[in-house]
């Protein structure tokens, strides 16, 4: 049974990673500040619960195992409504969405 787990959860940690690193070059290529929120938004979620739950699974006590749950279950609440103010800070500021100029041409960044 405790090949299983490690073999489980080294595929979390490692799904995490990868995704984690394919979430930055997203927020390189993103056109605009509201996409980059939203690309980093859903990166950093998706990458905290794999990997925190990957690390649960290598926990060796049940406190251990605690903590990080209650520590997925706190960025779970905290990174999607730090997105969400960040962007209506950005919208209350006067910050406007990045649009496709007219004839399909992307406009500048």
């Amino acid at each position: 049974m405790g090949v299983v787990l490690d073999i489980l959860s080294w595929i979390l940690l490692l799904a995490g990673s990868v995704l984690l690193i394919i979430g930055g070059i997203g927020l390189i290529r993103m056109p605009d500040f509201y996409s980059r929120i939203q690309a980093a938004g859903l990166t950093d979620t998706l990458c905290s619960i794999l990997i925190l739950l990957g690390l649960t699974l290598q926990a060796d006590s049940i406190p251990l195992a605690a903590k990080l749950l209650f520590t997925l279950v706190f960025l779970l609440f905290t990174g999607p409504t730090a997105a969400h103010a960040l962007a209506k800070a950005a919208r209350h500021d006067g910050l406007e969405p990045w649009r496709r100029a007219s004839g399909g041409a992307s406009s500048k960044r």
